[in-house]
């Protein structure tokens, strides 16, 4: 709030003052009075009235620079109308009703966007618990009576399932911390399932793997972790080179945590590409080549890792490798000491 434009709003009340001024100072000399009253007279009007203005700009400038503080402070803006008090000033108590008046409209429409958003939430959970009841048993009638083309089925099955399992995991990454338990668990059995899981998609398309000290136990929650690892590691089969695909998987020890590695030696990753693959709907130039990527399965993989508390990190040079890294602190180590 600026002076100048504060005297700007006030120039009529000024002006008023002024002409009342030469009015009394008019009528008192023709009355007798001597010019040195007039001007006593004079300077104590101008005086008291500068002091006037002085004191109201102040108080003014005051409260406005706390209720801009205020809202710089708020996390939600929205919330402003609730949380300041009715103004000093009658002239603000207008735009103070107002304030309150859209607030609450605003937090009105937000309470009834949460609640759709619930709802259509609970209905996409349900639906996919409801239909993984039917692919499962496809699986099982599949394997219990198998076919020449029993393995593609399979194959297609699992890819089915990995999308609807996506969808899931995507709906409740929004409240993640109310779906995991930390504990200590096996990293060697969480990635013994996600193979078990995938066997048909290795087997099809005659990837070998590499696992090379998995014996170590981590701290995290090993129904997310297994998710976070499949999406890695059907991108590695995904993005596959000509030569004999192989898929490492390791760990090695660093100073405050254990860093889990699964690294390919598939098409790569273009190096101004690498940094933006944990971006959502982020598919690259090798993406665009392959119809079947979404741009979500490594986004998910970083926003899970971010509420997991672990780092996640890409390194791939093209048409040799891709390794994808992810680091698990140890006790209370904080995740910006990881590297």
């Amino acid at each position: 709030m600026r002076f100048e434009g504060y005297l700007r709003e006030r120039i009529k009340a000024i002006l008023l003052n002024l002409i009342a001024l030469i009015t009394l100072n008019t009528f008192l000399f023709s009355v007798g009075n001597t010019f040195d009253t007039i001007i006593t007279i004079t300077v104590a009007w101008i005086t008291v009235y500068a002091m006037f203005l002085i004191y109201e700009y102040h108080k003014r400038k005051v409260y406005y620079g706390n209720l801009i503080k205020t809202a710089n402070n708020l996390d939600k803006k929205y919330l402003m109308g609730e949380i300041i008090d009715l103004p000093p000033f009658n002239d603000a108590v207008p735009y103070y009703m107002l304030m309150k008046e859209a607030g609450r409209s605003m937090l009105e429409e937000v309470n009834k966007n949460k609640t759709q958003r619930k709802e259509y939430k609970e209905y996409i959970e349900q639906w996919i618990h409801e239909v993984k009841t039917p692919i499962a048993a496809i699986k099982l009638i599949q394997e219990n009576n198998k076919t020449k083309n029993s393995r593609t089925v399979l194959e297609e099955l699992e890819i089915i399932d990995r999308y609807v399992e996506q969808a899931l995991f995507y709906a409740r990454s929004e409240e993640a911390q109310k779906d995991y338990l930390i504990k200590e668990i096996s990293l060697k059995q969480c990635i013994n399932q996600v193979i078990i899981r995938n066997k048909q998609m290795f087997i099809l398309n005659h990837i070998d793997l590499s696992l090379v000290d998995l014996e170590k136990n981590v701290y995290s929650d090993s129904k997310w972790l297994e998710f976070i690892l499949n999406q890695i590691i059907i991108n590695a089969v995904k993005y596959r080179g000509n030569s004999p695909s192989v898929v490492k998987i390791y760990t090695q020890d660093i100073k405050h945590g254990i860093q889990l590695v699964v690294e390919d030696n598939g098409i790569g990753i273009p190096v101004n590409e690498v940094d933006r693959i944990f971006e959502k709907g982020y598919t690259g130039s090798k993406g665009r080549q392959n119809h079947k990527s979404t741009g979500i399965g490594l986004y998910l993989c970083k926003k899970l890792c971010d509420k997991l508390g672990l780092l996640i990190a890409a390194d791939s040079k093209e048409g040799l490798y891709t390794r994808i890294t992810i680091t698990f602190p140890k006790g209370n180590f904080c995740k910006d000491g990881a590297v």
